[in-house]
């Protein structure tokens, strides 16, 4: 049987970042990943830096969001450095667009009510009517109403943040295995047994980065991941010369051109199929917002399963029962990928989450249930 010192059982964007971290602390993770046929939130997601109207209700949220966005060039510039790629971070805010006044009023209240449970330590924002908006923005339709802008939110490129992470991550030392779903983690005295088809690895210390797969891995190691069924639809354009100077949290231009349109949830299904009504809906809206896009030619469609908590606030939990057994679960992998390899990792590898993170353990379930 194989020993190592810390196993990360997921490689997607989120246990990508903590084993590039980790190894940026001087820990060299094994990193164990299932097939490219699983049920990869990594390979769906929009690559958004995103803090506006995130936290509503939970204030710590919406200042761990606003952190890793502040963090985020000091990543990007790191990434670069260790993996020569550069992923295209821009940092420039953005649009939340209303086709109603109903819309604009209740996005509006949300983020005055972020304001105030934050004690208006989160980003700035602004909430700018019809006229404002179009003065602001090129291109928009005659249906937008107005918006809500504010300068924190950004995007990188999706596929180079990933590529950077894989690179870096070799480069740092870590030993990365696709095709290695873990079926059972037993823990013992002086670790945890993880076996899966044809391996059998003794590992000190595992972290739990599996994505949908944390739910079913949790309890075997003392703790609580609980997710809700959330799919996502998202459309890509034909590449063409840059006209959307804007980005928002449904549409965005990617530095290579191509238009990506995404704002649905689905909860009612397993299927990782797309569905052509709500490639209907989704291009429809965004035709309205920008009717320019009516011109183009959908090339591309996916979907994904988001990994989104019952409450849809991340998880960060170590095992009482198994204090070597730590646990990330998060919907925004991307905007938290800078505090997941700048802050989460060093705590992991340090042994022992800050107190700063225990308002993210899933133990406010259970206080839920009994209060």
């Amino acid at each position: 049987m194989q020993e190592v010192d810390l196993t990360i059982i997921g490689g997607g964007l989120v246990g990508a970042s903590i084993a590039w971290g980790l190894a940026r602390s001087g820990v060299k993770p094994l990193v164990l990943d299932g097939s490219d046929l699983d049920l990869r939130a990594s390979r769906a997601n929009f690559a958004l830096v995103w803090v506006q109207g995130k936290g509503l209700h939970a204030p710590h949220y919406a200042l761990w969001s606003a952190a890793s966005a502040n963090r985020w060039p000091g990543m990007a510039a790191a990434l670069l450095q260790d993996s020569g790629v550069d992923v295209g971070l821009v940092q420039e805010g953005g649009f939340t667009f209303a086709l109603s006044d109903e819309e604009l009023t209740a996005m509006r209240a949300d983020m005055e009510y972020i304001a105030i449970e934050t004690a208006g330590r989160a980003p700035n924002f602004e909430i700018l009517d019809g006229a404002e908006t179009k003065s602001r923005v090129p291109h928009l339709g005659s249906e937008v109403v107005g918006s809500v802008y504010s300068v924190a939110d950004g995007h990188v490129n999706a596929l180079r943040l990933f590529h950077a992470l894989h690179i870096a991550m070799d480069r740092k030392g870590v030993s990365y295995r696709p095709n290695h779903k873990v079926e059972l983690v037993d823990p013992v005295a002086d670790g945890f047994i993880l076996k899966g088809e044809g391996f059998s690895i003794l590992s000190r210390k595992i972290v739990l980065a599996a994505g949908l797969d944390n739910e079913r891995l949790a309890p075997m190691v003392g703790l609580a991941c609980p997710l809700k069924r959330s799919k996502g639809q998202v459309l890509v354009t034909e590449k063409c010369k840059p006209f959307l100077s804007c980005l928002s949290p449904t549409i965005r231009q990617t530095d290579e051109g191509g238009i990506m349109i995404g704002d649905s949830e689905e909860t009612d299904t397993t299927s990782i199929a797309a569905s052509s009504d709500i490639s209907a809906v989704l291009a429809s809206r965004a035709i309205r917002i920008f009717p320019a896009l009516a011109g183009l030619n959908l090339v591309r469609s996916w979907t994904g399963f988001r990994v989104k908590t019952a409450d849809g606030v991340p998880i960060y939990d170590q095992s009482e029962r198994y204090p070597g057994a730590f646990l990330v679960a998060c919907h925004s992998g991307v905007t938290l990928a800078a505090n997941h390899s700048l802050v989460v990792a060093p705590q992991i590898a340090a042994s022992r989450l800050d107190d700063d993170l225990s308002a993210f353990s899933a133990g406010r379930f259970h206080a839920q249930q009994t209060a």
